[in-house]
């Protein structure tokens, strides 16, 4: 099965706890901290391997976590990091964040990598805590939490040619025709029901990647038919070849579907029609298809090459292909519709995100939310005392405090922070 669309969640791992430790050596009084960091959490990494050509394998299981870093330990032993949960996609694909839309990574060569979601720092351990005022530290820090995000992975094939057209002009018995594909074929419409790729060689050994799209129709860019769903594959393509059927078996008028599927491409992306576009006039050995074909020439406005063939017969597919070959070799091989990111730093301004929240409860309660506390919270050792001070006095440097007297709180409120509790002192 062709699977080219699937939103999956992953979760990087949170980072290991620091300890609070001291060193208990014979001869060694007062041998001060001795607590290690933890170990960072593994990132989720994709990769891409060119003998991928599907997302089968996120189709069913669709939740991806990563391993969180070691603890530390005693003596100033830093905990292990954790290895990465590399996952390996074909080349070609696109992941994008659900909820914000922000393209995460475009993944075309093969072996690239991107991390797609950051493992967690490990906590700092009581040794990095000391200091002259407080040589003997009793409290650490507990792992960074791993990124967690829900996320969009579509596949963009690859290919250097693509066949678009009405459904049943004759595109998969062209690409059965030009290579060892054996694509469905019948005579009703949407056979092609994924998209197919073959790799078609020429007489004087050159070679191209063609792939068969599947039929668009009026609507497409909407998601009318199949059109929505695999027009993006065309988005990577070097060389559109536009099949009609000359014949005109199904009553439609040749230019008629030529300028509607124009229209789908252009409205889907402006782009795609400034690629070069070949134009496969199929169904010659038909009658009526000679005279059909200067009707189109006539009323065509742009000059665009025409092969007239016929996939029965094969007469003018020789052509068709070197035409194809002749007009790959002009353009770049590294060529890529999508817009890459250079070498080069780019600085952007992007407003801070805020520390804190506050919203009330109907019990009364406040409630302190953001990702900034949130993360300081998880990082906290609530089981000392040290620790707790200090998140105290971190919260009191953020403004904690002058925030929920501005929102009304007084001595004994209730003040959430995810599932805890706290009572508002002044």
């Amino acid at each position: 099965m062709f699977v080219d669309q699937v939103k999956v969640y992953v979760k990087a791992g949170d980072g290991g706890n620091g300890i609070v430790a001291f060193r208990r050596e014979i001869y060694v009084p007062m041998g001060g901290p001795a607590g290690g960091d933890g170990g960072n959490g593994g990132d989720v990494v994709f990769e891409v391997d060119e003998g991928l050509n599907t997302l089968m394998d996120f189709r069913y299981q669709r939740h991806f976590k990563a391993k969180r870093g070691e603890n530390g330990m005693g003596k100033g032993m830093h905990g292990k990091n954790s290895d990465p949960l590399v996952l390996s996609v074909p080349p070609g694909t696109s992941v994008r964040d659900v909820n914000s839309g922000e393209v995460i990574a475009d993944l075309i060569e093969h072996k690239q990598r991107a991390v797609i979601a950051k493992g967690g720092r490990g906590g700092r351990g009581n040794i990095r805590f000391a200091s002259p005022r407080n040589p003997a530290p009793e409290m650490a820090e507990n792992g960074e939490p791993g990124i967690e995000r829900d996320i969009q992975i579509e596949l963009k094939l690859i290919a250097d040619v693509g066949l678009v057209g009405f459904p049943s002009v004759g595109k998969s018995t062209l690409l059965s025709t030009v290579s060892a594909a054996r694509p469905k074929i019948a005579d009703y419409h949407f056979t092609t029901l994924s998209p197919n790729l073959g790799v078609v060689d020429t007489a004087d050994q050159r070679s191209f990647v063609l792939a068969d799209l599947p039929g668009l129709i009026e609507g497409a860019h909407e998601g009318v038919g199949l059109g929505h769903q695999f027009l993006r594959h065309v988005e990577r393509t070097r060389v559109i070849l536009h099949v009609l059927d000359m014949a005109s078996t199904e009553g439609r008028d040749p230019y008629e579907d030529f300028v509607t599927i124009n229209k789908e491409l252009e409205q889907y992306d402006p782009t795609l029609l400034e690629r070069p576009m070949i134009i496969i006039a199929n169904k010659m050995d038909l009658p009526e298809a000679e005279e059909q074909l200067n009707s189109f020439k006539e009323q065509l406005e742009e000059d665009y090459p025409i092969y007239p063939i016929s996939t029965v017969t094969k007469e003018g597919i020789r052509d068709v292909l070197f035409a194809v070959a002749n007009k790959l070799d002009q353009i770049p091989k590294n060529y890529k519709p999508i817009e890459e990111n250079e070498d080069r730093v780019v600085y952007k301004f992007e407003k801070e995100e805020k520390a804190f929240s506050i919203t009330r409860e109907p019990d009364g309660a406040f409630v302190l939310y953001g990702d900034k506390i949130e993360k300081l919270f998880k990082m906290t050792d609530f089981s000392r005392d040290e620790s707790v001070q200090r998140f105290s006095r971190q919260l009191r440097g953020m403004g904690v405090d002058d925030a929920l007297r501005d929102r009304g709180a007084t001595d004994g409120d209730t003040v959430r922070l995810l599932d805890y509790e706290f009572e508002f002192m002044e």
